[in-house]
């Protein structure tokens, strides 16, 4: 990493686009220095297919100084705009500034048409047509990526519309996902579980809390296991959603289904993260989005 933190990557940059300009520039001086030795017919001597010949004009003086001028252009554009490495120019021109600038102009441009949301309560939010129009595009440009178009997810990633959630599903508790992101951590509890075949035995009492097909007699010697789970699944299986710890009686499987993909979950754990949207949407925008995702899954208020 040495070389990312150091000076060098800077001046190397810098001195390749110096060297290239004034490399230009002297092979502009040689070659307008050289002279070809004419014949008396003003040819350089070089005949092609018998009688094509090359004539010894010399290169047009407005042609030269278009190079000269472009030489010119080129350090006038170092000194004003970054491309010397680290400098960043007289102008402290960036292409973040730029977008950042273009944000702000967009964000100005379209607050009179997120005004009228502002004291919408989301459930009578979902059911105006602009507002979900909006949410929809808001949903497919930041959220379908993972969620899926139908914001019905797949395996690893949250099924929008179901009713189900890990975190909570009221509209302030959507909001605060959006806003902050999530991060969800499965420990590897394989340890404190025992043997493998221990893990086994408890993957099938998991099963039996969702009356999911599974091997009554393991599940019932899984069952005193399950007791290093209870701390965050809770004593009965129902999860907390404080803890962003999963129903286990739902039958809902995020991570997959069966002895062979909890016995894994049990063994390695998982880590799952929501990013945060604070830093990407405006609060206007994440009200709106969290009124469409709430619509998903449950009855809008009709808009007056």
């Amino acid at each position: 990493m040495s070389d990312f933190t150091s000076n060098f990557w800077s001046v190397y940059v810098a001195g390749l686009a110096l060297a290239g300009i004034l490399g230009c520039l002297i092979l502009l001086w040689v070659t307008a220095r050289k002279k070809v030795a004419a014949s008396s017919d003003n040819t350089t001597g070089h005949v092609w297919d018998e009688d094509l010949r090359e004539m010894n004009n010399p290169m047009p003086r407005w042609w030269m100084w278009m190079f000269v001028l472009s030489i010119i252009f080129s350090l006038l554009y170092l000194v004003a705009y970054p491309g010397l490495g680290t400098y960043a120019g007289q102008l402290g021109w960036s292409t973040r500034g730029e977008y950042e600038a273009e944000m702000a102009q967009a964000r100005r441009e379209l607050e009179p048409l997120y005004a009228r949301f502002a004291a919408m309560p989301a459930p009578q939010m979902a059911g105006d047509a602009q507002a979900m129009a909006i949410g929809e595009r808001l949903f497919m440009n930041n959220c379908a990526q993972c969620h899926g178009s139908d914001a019905r997810g797949s395996k690893g990633f949250p099924n929008l519309a179901d009713g189900d959630w890990l975190h909570g599903g009221a509209p302030e508790q959507i909001h605060e996902t959006i806003m902050q992101g999530r991060t969800g951590v499965m420990p590897p509890m394989a340890a404190a579980v025992g043997t493998p075949n221990d893990v086994k035995n408890l993957a099938q009492y998991v099963l039996s809390l969702s009356g999911s097909p599974h091997d009554s007699l393991r599940a019932a010697l899984g069952k005193p296991k399950f007791a290093a789970c209870a701390a965050c699944h809770g004593a009965n299986g129902k999860g907390n959603p404080a803890l962003g710890a999963p129903n286990l009686t739902d039958d809902i499987w995020l991570h997959g289904w069966g002895e062979e993909a909890i016995a894994a979950m049990i063994n390695n754990g998982k880590t799952n993260q929501m990013p945060a949207q604070a830093g990407k949407l405006t609060e206007a925008q994440i009200q709106v989005l969290t009124a469409y995702v709430w619509g998903l899954s449950n009855k809008p208020v009709a808009a007056r």
